[in-house]
């Protein structure tokens, strides 16, 4: 079984390497999501036992969160449903990927540490399988793979 520690909500340490970085830089954040194929919500979460998919579950994380991620200034810039690995691990499947931005990680700070955020997010964790999130700084393309 892979260790999935820090894959679906970030360690402690993860968090405070997000946050050491530089502050004041719009960011973008890669999403990759695997869900479940049943979510797994806790007892005595109203969506328990409703038999609810993994995508039913994250489809309502996205929904009920909306608001606090326009509030801080979110956006989301890209969405693709990823199909075939080519490169890669094979296991690492993904059914979702998107890149948000936000103005900078003082504002990703803000909305995971809002209080409704962090009820509401349990729809997140009883979605995700696994996940990959990624922050990075936006820079422009240029002509080629990998220039800027």
């Amino acid at each position: 079984m892979t260790d999935t520690s820090g894959s679906i909500d970030p360690t402690r340490a993860q968090f405070k390497a997000f946050m050491t970085a530089p502050q004041d830089t719009p960011i973008h954040m890669l999403n990759l999501i695997r869900l479940n194929a049943v979510a797994a919500y806790p007892e005595g979460h109203p969506d328990h036992g409703k038999g609810l998919t993994g995508l039913d579950a994250y489809r309502a994380y996205g929904r009920t969160t909306a608001h606090i991620f326009k509030r801080v200034g979110g956006v989301q810039v890209w969405v693709g449903r990823p199909e075939v690995v080519l490169t890669g691990p094979l296991e690492e499947r993904w059914d979702i990927a998107f890149i948000a931005q936000y103005p900078n990680s003082l504002a990703f700070a803000e909305m995971v540490r809002d209080p409704e955020y962090q009820e509401l997010v349990k729809h997140r964790q009883a979605a995700v399988e696994d996940s990959r999130l990624i922050r990075m700084l936006p820079v422009e393309a240029g002509e080629g793979f990998g220039e800027s």
